[in-house]
């Protein structure tokens, strides 16, 4: 266990000011949104903009405020009650109600991590050469072994760090050559057409910009924060600390979420300038950063390359750790990075069982790309009741005390409903048709 991590909300404020210092209060907010950007994320945009080009660049300034606002609640969720979203549910809702939701996030993560994994791999081959298996079972050590090894002070610091690998995907930006009025005029005053492919690209950045998985991982980790960090109590039992927690979980979550959807944009509008009328399909973001090569040389390809391996070093903590913290709140497990593998045995397990299961996936016939099809279908599908749920948790006093949510977040919560279960419509649309 860390003697202590640095309490932002204790050190933000100066004598006369009550504005939070930027730097100290980045903390769950930016590491929930930097991580959305993952391998399978960035194949998504870069798909999007080879095939459309800049016309749905709009969608990422259109995700950014219902993203936000969703986040927001889960984080208020947390520091307020103490508990993560699965311990909110297993207290308050039936309990019937976890397996269904836990399940199908638990499997959901896993072929997510198979195919971040797996393409973190190609992108290591591309880049350094060797076996791509040498590579998938390296990544996949790695990444169990700082969870479950490394000292939780130390950890959050070094994922705060790797946040800074998204920068690669301002600098790829630079290097192809972009046509910014047809960008921003595309950005700005969109031209939709609803046919069956453009709907299936919308749902599919609405599907890996809002994810359940995301849910669990920010309440749990403001939940965490509280078990690390002697200072701060659950606001529920100190109100007292709410002026200056809640202001950082807003400037937090804004500032995450914002970094995400322009490094998305930033990608989007990469492969439009680059391979839009050029190459037809991306499966992968190994392929994408493969297919810059012939237009903006191998020094783009190498760029974009290296952010696939560090975004995938980012996004496989967040995917494993969020199913493992569903599970062990659910199972009235002892549940925490902060503790020791001796302390939490069922919950590191349970981080240790995701990853390999995702490293695995990529031995199987399943194409892992594939299996993220099916994975974005199970996550759009409980995206939906998880966030009803939470809307109405946000709302109940015997959960949330005098911090219920109200007012324009409340409003941009229930809009981020809404344009979760039109997306999964849409999506259920275009299978059957």
């Amino acid at each position: 266990m860390p003697d202590a991590i640095e309490d932002s909300e204790a050190q933000s404020q100066t004598v006369g000011s009550s504005k939070p210092r930027l730097l100290q209060v980045l903390g769950p907010g930016l590491i929930t949104g930097a991580s959305d950007d993952d391998p399978s994320g960035i194949a998504t945009y870069s798909q999007a903009g080879a095939q459309f080009g800049y016309g749905l660049g709009w969608t990422l300034l259109l995700t950014w405020p219902l993203m936000a606002a969703i986040q927001i609640i889960c984080g208020r969720l947390g520091r307020t009650t103490g508990h993560g979203l699965a311990g909110v549910l297993r207290q308050h809702y039936p309990r019937a109600l976890l397996p269904a939701i836990i399940v199908p996030l638990f499997i959901a993560n896993a072929i997510n991590i198979g195919a971040d994994l797996g393409a973190m791999a190609d992108a290591t081959k591309l880049v350094a050469g060797g076996s791509d298996i040498v590579w998938l079972i390296g990544f996949g050590a790695l990444s169990i072994v700082l969870q479950v090894f490394m000292q939780y002070a130390r950890y959050v610091k070094v994922m705060k760090y790797l946040t800074i690998v998204l920068f690669a995907y301002v600098a790829t930006l630079f290097m192809v050559d972009v046509d910014w009025q047809a960008a921003l005029k595309s950005i700005a005053w969109p031209h939709v057409t609803l046919d069956r492919d453009t709907l299936t690209t919308i749902v599919a950045i609405l599907g890996t910009t809002i994810s359940p998985y995301l849910f669990f991982w920010q309440a749990s980790e403001e939940a965490e924060d509280i078990r690390v960090l002697p200072r701060r109590e659950p606001l529920k039992r100190a109100p007292a600390q709410a002026p200056a927690a809640l202001e950082r979980i807003r400037l937090d979550t804004i500032v995450g979420m914002g970094f995400s959807n322009v490094i998305a944009l930033c990608i989007l509008i990469t492969a439009a300038a680059a391979l839009h009328g050029r190459v037809e399909t991306i499966e992968t973001s190994a392929q994408a950063a493969e297919a810059l090569k012939p237009v903006a040389g191998r020094y783009a390809e190498l760029v974009f390359a290296l952010g696939i391996i560090g975004t995938g070093l980012l996004a496989i903590p967040v995917l494993a750790g969020s199913a493992a913290y569903a599970i062990g709140e659910a199972q009235r497990w002892r549940v925490g990075l902060a503790r020791q593998p001796s302390e939490a045995r069922a919950f590191y397990a349970t981080i240790a069982i995701a990853t390999a299961l995702g490293v695995a996936l990529n031995f199987t016939p399943i194409n892992p790309m594939k299996a993220l099809y099916w994975s974005a279908v199970i996550n759009g599908v409980v995206a939906v009741p998880v966030m009803v749920i939470l809307m109405l948790a946000s709302r109940r006093r015997a959960i949330m005390g005098d911090f219920t949510v109200k007012g324009a977040l409340l409003w941009l919560g229930w809009l981020s409903c809404l344009a979760m279960a039109a997306a999964v419509v849409a999506m259920l649309a275009t299978m059957v048709t």
